[in-house]
């Protein structure tokens, strides 16, 4: 298991050199550069020559991925120019919302996905089967943005007056403030650690939970109620979709006949001799769509009013920020990289058959 999992971390570099190659090179085949997407028409060639000239802009684009491969291996992503911060910084401040979010995201996906596509294939050709598949074609079908405001209109102003109100913004009240771990436990830390809780912090439900505020994390989950909802939808009903069809598949082979040829229950030959062998699939899109959640919550970020990974790759893209694109993306290719490795590694768990070796 180690040995492969080490060949597997060796293979990922090159994929993640390609990447950032491909990534560098798109960005800057984008019409503009930095200085006029940030100017506009008061940019002038007098300004803009110092300007680029400081970023290392003027120079040829070869010697440019040469400069910025030198930074990455010094474990430096770069400044943003734009707004002059490091991208590390910008990266502990924003990566959390959006991990976060796609967390509790999937986590809604699998809890609804999984039981509608075991419901489904135990009624296969039943009413339950068809509502079930209605419900999760009705998912696919729907756009996040449209599903994430009738969300808001629904819970936010139909049901204000009842139990069931909740937020329609992702992010919390101005006078709720979750301050980080190491100043809620008076610790002294520096450096990296220090790097390392601000990110935890982050995540305003877990930094609420590891604090022992119950009521911050209790307002910190309502207020993402709403977004992890509509960013999961889709997830849920792909989830449903292929739990569905790979127990059907399992259901019909022989040991499953023989299983219930004993005199087992229904239920027991579902849960325990079925839905472990349909689960290799089922685990290969959970791992894709956690990636997808992780790249592509901008819709759901705006429309929540979530400071994440989604909008900040955005309003980079838009502003020609080429260090905070390239530096957002190869992070996003590594949990890509390791969420594959975690999912392969799952397989020798769920099919003693499969050996990673």
């Amino acid at each position: 298991m180690t040995g492969y999992i080490a060949r597997r971390l060796l293979l990922a570099i090159p994929v993640l050199l390609g990447i950032v190659f491909v990534v560098f090179t798109l960005v800057r085949l984008i019409p503009g550069d930095p200085c006029r997407a940030a100017l506009g028409e008061r940019a002038t060639d007098e300004i803009c020559e110092p300007y680029l000239e400081r970023r290392g802009l003027n120079e040829p684009i070869p010697v440019q991925f040469v400069l910025y491969l030198r930074e990455l291996l010094r474990g430096d992503l770069g400044d943003s120019y734009r707004q002059g911060r490091p991208v590390t910084q910008m990266l502990v401040e924003r990566l959390p919302v959006t991990l976060q979010l796609s967390l509790f995201a999937l986590l809604f996906a699998v809890a609804v996905g999984i039981p509608l596509g075991i419901m489904s294939a135990n009624w296969h050709n039943s009413s339950v089967d068809v509502g079930t598949m209605v419900v999760a074609n009705v998912g696919v079908s729907m756009p996040v943005f449209w599903l994430g405001l009738m969300l808001q209109y629904v819970f936010a102003i139909l049901l204000k007056d009842t139990p069931l109100k909740l937020p329609p913004s992702g992010t919390l009240q101005a006078g709720v403030i979750i301050p980080p771990l190491y100043e809620t436990y008076g610790w002294q830390v520096s450096g990296a650690l220090k790097t390392t809780l601000d990110f935890l912090s982050n995540m305003h439900a877990l930094n609420a939970l590891l604090s022992l505020d119950f009521k911050g994390m209790a307002d910190a989950l309502r207020h993402l109620i709403l977004p992890a909802v509509a960013l999961g939808t889709i997830p849920m009903a792909i989830i449903a979709r292929m739990t569905r069809s790979s127990l059907l598949e399992v259901l019909g082979l022989d040991y499953i006949r023989t299983a219930r040829s004993k005199g087992l229950k229904e239920w027991t030959v579902i849960m325990r001799h079925g839905l472990r062998n349909a689960m290799l699939p089922v685990v290969t899109i959970i791992g894709l769509q956690f990636g997808i959640l992780l790249a592509g919550a901008v819709l759901t970020e705006t429309i929540f009013n979530l400071s994440g990974v989604g909008r900040a790759l955005y309003e980079a893209i838009t502003a020609r920020d080429y260090r905070v694109v390239e530096g957002f993306t190869l992070v996003i290719a590594v949990l890509f990289v390791v969420i594959n490795l975690i999912v392969d590694v799952s397989y020798a768990y769920l099919d003693p058959r499969v050996r990673l070796q």
